[in-house]
């Protein structure tokens, strides 16, 4: 295997064995994942059902892990996410008895203020801006949070399990609060969150994926080891997706690992190798993208799942082992 170079200088074996395997497989394969947001899992027992296989790579989901969420002021659409939500990561930790991959999103409370989904902009008038200014109300909410959330992950380092780790998810919109003040604000709340939790918190077992085609809004390589992107295409749209792959690698110009972090539409595989599109791994949103024929056909999933270009879990090498 060649050896990847990681954003932390002090990350574990495992963390460069996952590296060093998605490097060695650009152009050749591609992992096959999958969303998961609630305890119940259905997409996942789902794909079973369908396809007799299991993704190499799982996603889960921390929203209801988020400290600030203000039940006082909120919706039941909100509430019903948040209880469904609670107690994913028992899966995680099942999963990771597997040896499967896995990737986490954050949908982020807003730290201070807010009502109902507040990682949306639109329900908070929380500012990320003050929140990089050391002493504000909003930056001592800010580190709260995240001295919070690296205590949720530090189980995970202990045991040497590598995790996916994708904060400040779609930083090129202004949806969410971590964006909405724009790219330049996103690009400092990730090198912060980089430098907090690998050198205050010890940190050492999370490969940092940056979720973004915006050029102006990179991090920088020095603590960005995978780039990724979000797209959602027309339904049964299965491609290649070789124009958003050469977008995404001019954000850098050295040879990044890249990632279909979230999709609505499975890629065709078979397209992805003979298109030279470089993707090592991607992973279906949840709900509707994953159980039911509105985006995916259960035929094509199935050709996605037995194809020789995926990655499945049975097919995944042992890159890791609970310590």
């Amino acid at each position: 295997m060649k050896n990847y170079d990681t954003s932390d200088k002090n990350a574990v074996q495992e963390v460069r064995n996952v590296l060093d395997y998605l490097s060695e497989i650009r152009g050749k394969k591609i992992i096959t994942g999958q969303h998961t947001q609630t305890m119940a899992q259905e997409e996942l027992h789902h794909i079973t059902d369908i396809t007799g296989k299991e993704p190499a790579l799982l996603g889960f989901e921390l929203l209801s892990y988020s400290p600030n969420i203000n039940y006082l002021d909120t919706d039941e659409e909100c509430i019903t996410e948040v209880e469904e939500n609670r107690g994913t990561l028992q899966r995680a930790w099942e999963w990771a008895a597997k040896g499967g991959l896995m990737t986490f999103t954050w949908h982020w409370f807003s730290p201070l203020g807010g009502h109902s989904k507040s990682f949306f902009s639109k329900n908070t008038d929380f500012d990320p801006r003050q929140a990089l200014i050391e002493g504000t109300p909003e930056n001592t909410a800010l580190m709260a949070d995240m001295d919070c959330m690296a205590g949720i992950l530090r189980p995970f380092g202990d045991k040497h399990i590598p995790i996916l780790w994708r904060p400040f998810h779609e930083s090129e919109g202004d949806w969410f609060w971590w964006s909405s003040k724009g790219a330049e604000t996103a690009r400092q709340l990730f090198r912060l969150m980089h430098d907090h939790f690998t050198e205050k918190c010890g940190l050492h077992h999370l490969i940092w994926v940056w979720n973004s085609p915006k050029a102006e809004g990179y991090p920088g390589d020095d603590v960005v080891d995978i780039i990724s992107r979000d797209m959602y295409p027309p339904a049964y749209e299965y491609s290649s997706h070789r124009s958003e792959y050469l977008e995404l690698k001019k954000i850098t110009e050295q040879p990044k690992i890249a990632a279909i972090a979230e999709t609505g539409v499975i890629p065709d595989a078979e397209a992805v190798i003979k298109d030279k599109a470089e993707w090592t791994y991607y992973m279906t949103w949840s709900r509707d993208f994953s159980l039911s024929e509105k985006f995916n056909t259960n035929d094509e999933l199935r050709r996605l799942y037995s194809s020789e270009y995926a990655v499945t879990l049975d097919k995944l090498p042992k890159l890791y082992s609970i310590r």
